[in-house]
C-alpha cells in the first residue's frame, strides 16, 4: 500500500511540475533570434575575439610560459 501512495505522490509532483512549465510565458523563436542579433551587433566593438586584444597581458587565451628544470 505504501508503494501505491508513494507512486501517487510522485505522479502528483510530476503533474504539478508540468502545470508550472505549461504556465511559463514563451516567446517566438524569431523574436529571440532578433534579440540575440541585436545584442551581438550592439556589443561587437567590445568583443576581443573579433578584434583581438590590445595587449597580450590581458589575453586569457595566450600560451602560458612554462618553466623547465634540467
Amino acid at each position: 500500500m505504501d508503494m501505491v501512495i508513494s507512486n501517487l505522490q510522485q505522479q502528483r509532483a510530476v503533474t504539478e511540475q508540468l502545470r508550472r512549465e505549461a504556465a511559463i510565458k514563451r516567446m517566438l523563436v524569431s523574436q529571440a533570434v532578433a534579440d540575440i542579433v541585436k545584442f551581438i551587433n550592439e556589443h561587437e566593438q567590445d568583443d576581443c575575439l573579433l578584434h583581438g586584444f590590445t595587449s597580450q597581458r590581458i589575453n586569457p587565451f595566450r600560451e602560458k610560459s612554462s618553466c623547465t628544470l634540467i
